[in-house]
């Protein structure tokens, strides 16, 4: 079983967005967070079928600052 890292934003229009490090391109959408990462995971499994390659990329973590 592979892990993934995901970044999940709040659109403006209210709905919930996960964008897959890993995989570029790889991102839905949702209204709660239950049902976007129900759909994240369907949206890793339909890439991961037709992808020919996964890029291995060294995810380092994400930074909030204040400027």
């Amino acid at each position: 079983m592979a892990q993934f890292n995901v970044v999940i934003e709040k659109g403006e229009d209210g709905y919930l967005i996960s964008d897959v490090v890993e995989l570029p391109g790889c991102h839905t959408q949702a209204r709660t967070m239950d049902e976007l990462l129900k759909r994240t995971k369907e949206a890793i499994s339909l890439y991961l079928k037709g992808a020919e390659e996964i890029i291995h990329e060294k995810f380092i973590g994400i930074q909030k600052i204040e400027v």
